[in-house]
């Protein structure tokens, strides 16, 4: 680990930690920023984000260090907007946003610079005016209310009860197991369990409690007013009294929120004094002192780390998350009842559409009363039926305390049983929920402002007409900038680490995910989510010459990771290099488990979580596989970054043979296939095409693999060149967006999805792939289609809103050209 701190030039100040001068400081960052001279996949780029790991722990136990750090930031982002070296803003900003939050006290003069130059980024291209506006509303409010984003933060991440904020945040990371196993797994969770015991000695609610209210009083009064150890002593004699000045502290602010800050200037300052000087009191020391502060630093969120295993359901484990917390009280709209049925589910049902529904044809009212006496009315005369009996066997499930053994019990009437002999009106093992207006407008409010058309805004709306054909959205679009969705009480952060496999499985387990709450709306209304990814690559060991060719010849495994640090430098220095360095900490602790050791993975993602808020959508496509046997019913499912396409008799063909074959007549061994498909152009003139050719086999890319080609369609890549085939011209990659392939022998290949072995289908005739539909849509199309004949034309709402289901992966800065 590259550490440049020179302890000669360091000054201690009492009890804090040594002050760094800016000189070093300056030289510190300097080594941080990228440079046009430095490739990106080079050592020395990776090492940045071990270099901002330490500039950012050099600092966050001092506040002198912290202020220092922001004039040094603010003179560097006023230098490189002189010098116009944009490659320079976005890590510079990101860095200063950092140390705002953990500074504990910021003078309005700066305040006032950082806030002008956030203001003026506003009229530079994408993704800078993005990041430009929302740092400038943060900048903002912050400057009126001090210590307000460390108050959110820690209050959010923490889990601190209160009646003032009821927002919660949870990162959830999801790690495959197929490249975390051997000594990876012991080093990640060390790591975290170093971060969630020892993050800033924060052990306790209590702690934190103590931690924004000192945070808060030092940031709105300042070292003239305000004590910083004399505060922090104060607070430490108070034990369980400091509850109640942590709720007026939170309380004093959100009313300030309320009212706009626009009312007199000295309102909060007069109130924060007034809590100062009550604590203060309490401890029999000066009220009205100025001295030293002392830091508060920031503890890492609350992290949970899951193998992602078949057992792992994500839709069980946030409803789990929301239910287990007190805020989910407020949301009076579920039921008990409501909640029980849904975690009754079992993730099979999440396929519901390919399964068999089992309906009884009634023939009585349906009232118990009215039964023949024949009919037997115990609960097990409903499971008869062997086929019904395994669905709902499958249902079991412990909730709490109690088992739900079937939905009979689940939604018995709460009548006594005396009440039940006598009246025996009851209707047994059934709910029906009618989806209200309110629901429906929450869905398609989701699909407007997550998924809007490329005519919104991002990059979409450069280089070309139609969303279809241009480079993928990333960012904000216009419609959340005029109208910001309502914050919902979870947010969830679901960092997925591995290579395409875990991503392709992401994929379907998100398009299952919006099925579920497109038939009935449950966690939509509560959880935001918000998708991070840490690309992973299998350890490799020493390579031969035969197994280098054959690794290139597989492709990358981590193309979307790769795609994403192309597009975002910043991304590539703190993120893509962080695969790597879990290797490296595996190594070292299994060679010294004694070594101190630093949380430095759980740091990363915390620093991931907190300041990558731009999102670069990829599009999920959705492939109809149709089998050899007519027994066999076709299959439906989702790929995310790759397809690929493999005849077994063709398999084993070595290259040599055929490139004698196409060097000394032209002709190309494999099967017959027949391809229909949409031409993708970027003058958004697509025309259809249908063709014939003999491959061996034929890969379909959806993640482009350089800058050049980033158009958001499918790029098909056939194992030989059609040199014979006059319909392709010669082309080796054919561009679309629909596709339908097809074997014309008596022939079937094999299909493998997002490269993954578990994802394979055999004996396949033939293929259907076009773009996943959005189940927010196709619930709009259906509720369309009962009023207007015309359902299959878009209007009103439904022309604004995308039929793509895209997958946002959030980075720092989106896609910078």
């Amino acid at each position: 680990m590259a550490h440049w701190d020179s302890l000669s030039s360091m000054e201690t100040t009492g009890d804090c930690s040594p002050t760094v001068p800016e000189s070093e400081l300056y030289r510190s960052l300097q080594a941080v920023l990228p440079r046009c001279t430095d490739p990106q996949q080079s050592p020395d780029w990776c090492n940045k984000g071990m270099l901002r790991w330490t500039l950012h722990k050099k600092v966050q136990n001092n506040p002198a260090n912290s202020l220092s750090l922001l004039r040094v930031l603010i003179k560097e982002l006023e230098k490189a907007e002189r010098w116009d070296s944009r490659q320079s803003i976005i890590p510079l900003l990101y860095t200063l946003m950092h140390a705002i939050i953990q500074t504990a006290y910021i003078p309005d003069e700066l305040y006032k610079r950082v806030y002008n130059f956030c203001k003026r980024l506003l009229t530079y291209p994408h993704p800078f005016c993005t990041v430009g506006l929302s740092y400038t509303r943060q900048i903002k409010t912050e400057r009126f209310i001090p210590g307000l984003m460390y108050q959110r933060m820690i209050t959010a991440e923490q889990k601190l009860k209160n009646e003032h904020y009821p927002f919660q945040e949870r990162v959830f990371v999801l790690a495959d197991p197929d490249i975390f196993s051997g000594s990876m797994i012991p080093a990640i969770m060390e790591d975290f369990e170093v971060s969630a015991s020892a993050s800033a000695g924060f052990q306790s609610q209590l702690e934190h409690m103590r931690s924004v209210v000192q945070h808060t009083l030092q940031a709105a009064l300042g070292p003239e007013q305000c004590h910083g150890s004399k505060l922090a002593q104060a607070l430490r004699d108070m034990g369980q009294e400091v509850e109640p000045y942590f709720q007026e502290v939170l309380a004093t602010l959100e009313q300030c929120v309320e009212e706009g800050y626009r009312g007199e200037g000295g309102t909060l300052s007069s109130r924060l004094q007034q809590l100062y000087s009550e604590i203060i009191s309490d401890s029999n020391a000066e009220p009205l002192c100025g001295g030293p502060l002392c830091d508060c630093p920031v503890p890492n969120p609350e992290m949970s780390f899951y193998l992602w295993t078949e057992d792992l359901d994500i839709w069980r484990e946030l409803s789990k998350w929301s239910r287990s917390s007190s805020v989910s009280e407020s949301f009076s709209s579920f039921s008990q009842e409501q909640e029980d049925f849904e975690l009754g589910e079992s993730p099979c049902t999440l396929m519901s559409a390919d399964m068999p529904r089992f309906s009884i044809l009634s023939n009585d009212s349906g009232i118990e009363r009215d039964w023949p006496p024949s009919f037997d009315v115990s609960p097990s005369s409903s499971l008869d039926s062997p086929s019904i009996s395994s669905a709902w066997e499958q249902c079991k499930i412990v909730t709490g305390a109690h088992p739900i053994q079937n939905l009979d019990c689940a939604f018995r009437s709460p009548l006594s049983p005396s009440d039940q002999d006598s009246s025996r009106l009851l209707r047994r093992g059934g709910i029906k929920l009618k989806p209200t207006a309110k629901d429906s407008m929450v869905l398609m409010q989701d699909t407007l402002e997550d998924h809007a058309s490329a005519a919104g805004g991002g990059s979409a709306g450069r280089g070309g007409r139609r969303g279809a054909t241009l480079q993928r959205r990333a960012g904000a679009n216009m419609m959340e900038n005029h109208f910001p969705k309502k914050q919902r009480y979870f947010t969830a952060k679901i960092v997925i680490m591995g290579d395409d496999r875990v991503l392709g499985r992401l994929a379907k387990a998100y398009y299952f995910y919006r099925k579920r709450e497109a038939r009935r709306l449950f966690l939509t209304m509560k959880v935001s989510l918000q998708f991070y990814y840490i690309p992973v690559c299998p350890p490799q060991p020493p390579l031969s010459p035969a197994t280098v060719n054959l690794s290139q010849s597989m492709g990358d495994s981590c193309t979307l990771g790769s795609y994403l640090s192309n597009v975002d430098p910043w991304y590539n220095s703190n993120i893509s290099s962080l695969g790597c360095m879990i290797h490296k900490l595996a190594k070292l602790q299994e060679m010294n488990p004694e070594r101190p050791k630093d949380p430095f993975i759980s740091d990363v993602i915390a620093y991931y979580v907190r300041s990558g808020q731009q999102p670069i959508y990829f599009t999920i496509y959705f492939v109809k596989i149709t089998f050899n046997s007519m027994t066999k019913d076709p299959v439906e499912d989702v790929f995310l970054t790759h397809l690929e396409i493999e005849f077994p008799e063709f398999k084993h063909i070595s290259a040599s043979i055929k490139d004698k074959q196409k060097k000394s007549s032209g002709e190309v061994c494999g099967a017959v296939i027949s391809m229909n498909y949409r031409k993708v152009t970027l003058s958004g003139r697509d025309v259809d095409v249908g063709i014939s050719v003999r491959t061996s086999g034929a890969q379909i890319n959806a993640v482009p693999s350089s800058e050049a080609e980033d158009l958001n369609c499918l790029t098909l890549m056939l194992n030989e060149a059609p040199t014979k085939t006059k319909n392709l011209g010669g082309e080796s990659k054919i561009r679309t967006s629909n596709i339908k392939i097809r074997t014309l022998e008596r022939r079937s290949f094999t299909l493998t999805l997002d490269r993954d072995s578990r994802r394979t289908y055999k004996h396949v005739q033939s293929i259907e792939v076009s773009p996943c539909l959005d189940p927010g849509y196709c619930v709009q199309k259906t509720m369309r289609s009962k009023f207007w004949l015309d359902a299959d034309k878009d209007a009103g709402l439904s022309k604004y809103m995308s039929k793509a289901l895209p997958l946002p992966i959030n980075t720092f800065a989106g896609i910078i050209n």
